[in-house]
Formats: structure tokens, C-alpha cells, sequence
């Protein structure tokens, strides 16, 4: 999330009631998890084990439970909990707005574009022009729809991201401050979730088609003319590129790559990045020949074992 206006270090801190490491002045241009971050973004880490990684990521600003000393360009503010605190300037500046309309007053929607009895389009919502908003869709706040889309009945756009901090009392909501984006020409099957960036921004890039019943976890990246079958659920901060095709019932773990003209046949599921122009399937998933070879050998193995008896 970008802030408009920037914040100065000093400030930031300021709201938090913490001390810094780092020049009064210098800029805070947006809030960001670390997954997403840029220069100028302020991030948080408050466990040894991701301090190297915060460190030395692209955030300049960085909310942490030790002090240390500062890397070059990057400044401190010193928190006893920095979960916390990122939540708070999260929350401060991306607060929930009540809706007060089934269609926001605060929504731009451009020519052409019919929005069904039913449908819910949310505060600062962006929709282009000549799309299709069926009953009982949903469009949360801050979106963006491009043009010539077609959202299906029941589909939700833009829920919040699937992210907590477990802790003894229970869990922590890490809220969410980012955006779902559909490109032009879009399809979304009905009763299909693609959840907003936590920080950053869910893309479903222009002439992708999606049946129902999909699932998009958060800070995901999906490319052009990608077909994405029904029941598919696909985990958050994932990058799946052009011309991909995933089957019905496929699972995409996160973070991982799926490569340009990849297909990933029907139940498949897969925790590690796939290279583009291979067809797959199994769990975990492998190239397609190879998996029907190995299922080819489990037939004749009963038959074999019995030889050996």
C-alpha cells in the first residue's frame, strides 16, 4: 500500500510511540509484508529467524523487536511488538469503511458495464467499461476491474487475505491493506474467491478464463490467457505465468512459479515450482509420461510380487 502523502520517519515512529535509528526526514512511501516490499516501503520482522531476510530486502524502513545496527540506507524503529504496530499503521491508514449502499457512492463504473440486481460493489471500487457484475457477486473495497470482465453470481473479489500470527491466546489477524486486480477481458466463474494482496496486489492478468468454485490466495500473480478449471486452489503469493492451464481440482502450494504454456492436468497438486511448456500430473506432480509409466508399473506389481511368492 502507498501512502499518499508520505510519512517522514519521525512521524511514523511518532504514531507508534517508539524510538528510531535512522534521518527524522526520511520518506516512509508505503507499508508493505515483506513478500512485497519496495524502496520507500516500511516493513516489520519480529523473529530471529527472518531478521537477515528483513534486513536486507528492498524496505528501507523496517519495525523490529531487536536493536541492531542499522544497514546501510535501511532505518530502525524499535518495537516491542512489531506485529502489532504494523497492524496499527496498517489500520490507520486502510481503516474498514462501513458500506452505506449495495453500489458505493465512492465506486467509479464505466460505460456500458451492467451491474445485476444483487451484485455488491464496494468503497472505491474501479470497473471499466462494457462488464458484466452478476446477482450476488461481490466486489470489495479498492478494487480494480478492467474492462469487458464478466464476474459469475456468488464470486467474492478482494476478501481479505488467509494470514494470522499464532499465538498462546489465539491467532493474530494480519490485516489486509492491498487490492484484487482484474485485467480486461476476464472471466470469473461463479462462486470464486481471489483474495486481495496483504500489502501489495492479487493480479489476474487480461484473458484469463476461470470456471467456479476457484480459490486465489493473496499476492498471487497470474498471467495472460491462463485457464484455470473448476475446484483449483491456488495458495498466496504464487506466480503462475502466460498460457497456463490448470485442470479441474488442481492445488498450487505457495510461493512457488508455474511456468509459461505449463499444463497441469486434473488433480494434480504441486508444493515446488513447475518449468513452463510440460504437461503434469499426480501428487506431487510430475511430467505427465512419466507418472502414467509409474501408475502403468503399480498395475503389473501385484501380477509380479505373486511370481516371486
Amino acid at each position: 500500500m502507498k501512502l499518499n502523502p508520505p510519512l517522514t520517519l519521525k512521524e511514523t515512529a511518532g504514531f507508534l510511540h517508539a524510538r528510531y535509528l535512522g534521518e527524522p526526514d526520511f520518506p516512509v512511501t508505503g507499508i508493505n509484508e515483506i513478500h512485497m516490499v519496495e524502496p520507500g516501503d516500511l516493513t516489520f520482522v519480529d523473529h530471529p529467524k527472518y531478521y537477515s531476510k528483513a534486513l536486507s530486502s528492498k524496505a528501507t524502513t523496517i519495525i523490529i523487536n531487536k536493536e541492531v545496527d542499522p544497514p546501510a540506507g535501511k532505518n530502525l524503529i524499535i518495537s516491542e511488538k512489531p506485529f502489532d504496530d504494523y497492524i496499527f499503521l496498517v489500520t490507520k491508514f486502510r481503516p474498514f469503511e462501513k458500506a452505506t449502499s449495495m453500489v458505493s457512492p465512492s465506486a467509479t463504473i464505466g460505460e456500458g458495464t451492467i451491474i445485476q440486481p444483487g451484485a455488491f460493489i464496494g468503497n472505491h471500487v474501479k470497473i471499466g467499461t462494457n462488464c458484466i457484475i452478476h446477482a450476488n457477486a461481490s466486489i470489495y473495497d479498492h478494487s480494480v476491474i478492467g474492462n469487458n470482465v464478466i464476474i459469475h453470481s456468488g464470486s467474492v473479489i478482494g476478501s481479505d487475505a488467509y494470514y494470522f500470527q499464532r499465538r498462546p491466546e489465539g491467532y493474530k489477524k494480519l490485516e489486509s491493506c492491498g487490492r484484487a486486480i482484474i485485467g480486461d477481458n476476464v472471466e470469473i466463474g461463479a462462486v470464486t474467491t481471489i483474495d486481495k494482496g496483504v500489502s501489495g496486489d492479487t493480479i489476474i492478468s487480461q484473458g484469463t478464463k476461470m470456471d467456479n468454485h476457484v480459490q486465489v490466495g493473496h499476492d498471487t500473480f497470474i498471467g495472460q490467457n491462463c485457464l484455470i478449471g473448476a475446484y483449483c486452489a491456488i495458495a498466496g503469493v504464487t506466480r503462475i505465468e502466460d498460457d497456463v492451464i490448470l485442470w479441474a481440482g488442481v492445488l498450487v502450494n505457495k510461493d512457488i512459479v508455474i511456468g509459461a504454456k505449463a499444463v497441469v492436468l486434473a488433480g494434480a497438486g504441486t508444493d515446488r515450482s513447475l518449468e513452463g511448456g510440460k504437461t503434469y500430473w499426480g501428487i506431487p506432480a510430475i511430467e505427465a509420461r512419466k507418472k502414467w509409466r509409474e501408475v502403468a508399473a503399480l498395475k503389473i506389481l501385484p501380477d509380479l510380487l505373486q511370481k516371486l511368492r
